[in-house]
């Protein structure tokens, strides 16, 4: 979300403020119900907003995840936000939603009091995402499964914040490539070129390195000491090593995903 939208994290915080002041004044034993009303007023106003803005990037990510396909080498995901916020403002216009959640926060004063806390809204949201290949919740794939997905989810990413801001993220993947075989390395080191973006890998086998060619560079890093190695050979003493894939054209750059 940041990557796309900088906004977002001062709508989230503000929303948190907004939930914490109501918290607050339901601790009251008489409190004001018209300043109970203005409070929830600010609330859904921006409850729903952190919940479009969720719910655009995540169907934007979706589709991103479906055009990749099998083009790629790694597994698709289907993702969905579960929240009924996000979900209404699919086909309903905000202000509806606005409305509802705002009766929803004042039918349920008396047990949100009791529970010290708001029970209800976007700050509840998760994000559910399906091994597409075999249409299974990510959760229930294996330990393979899971890491490849999540690196299909993380160059789905950084291709969606490079098409929809024009910038190039850099990517900090560590262990990236740890349990991955030959074919899936070589093929991540293809994608990552093609996304043209500075990309920096660590990982303690240096082996898994040997095939990224002359596009990356390669560091020892040994007791607070960064070494640049310009030949392989010296890869079989590394310890902690660190990849620097370079882009392929300069690019502006911010941190990704």
């Amino acid at each position: 979300m940041l990557a796309i939208d900088s906004e977002h994290t001062s709508r989230v915080s503000a929303l948190e403020r907004s939930l914490r002041s109501r918290n607050r004044l339901l601790e009251v034993r008489n409190y004001d119900d018209h300043w109970c009303d203005a409070i929830e007023r600010e609330t859904a106003e921006l409850a729903v907003a952190v919940a479009a803005t969720r719910g655009q990037t995540a169907a934007k990510l979706a589709a991103m995840l479906r055009a990749r396909g099998e083009a790629s080498a790694f597994p698709s995901a289907e993702i969905m936000l579960d929240g009924w916020m996000e979900n209404a403002l699919l086909t309903e216009p905000a202000t509806a939603v606005e409305d509802r959640y705002r009766e929803i926060l004042r039918g349920s004063r008396a047990r949100d009091a009791a529970a010290g806390r708001t029970l209800d809204g976007p700050h509840l949201t998760d994000l559910q995402v399906t091994y597409a290949p075999k249409k299974m919740p990510a959760r229930d794939a294996s330990t393979g499964e899971q890491k490849a997905l999540l690196i299909g989810l993380v160059l789905a990413h950084a291709a969606l914040v490079a098409e929809m801001t024009a910038i190039t993220p850099l990517l900090l993947l560590d262990e990236v490539v740890a349990h991955l075989d030959p074919d899936r390395r070589n093929a991540l080191f293809t994608e990552l070129a093609k996304l043209g973006a500075q990309v920096w890998m660590t990982g303690a086998d240096p082996h898994a390195f040997t095939d990224i060619g002359t596009s990356g560079e390669i560091f020892n890093v040994d007791s607070g000491r960064i070494t640049h190695y310009a030949t392989r050979q010296h890869l079989t003493v590394l310890y902690v090593i660190g990849f620097c894939l370079r882009p392929a054209s300069p690019a502006r750059q911010a941190i990704g995903p």
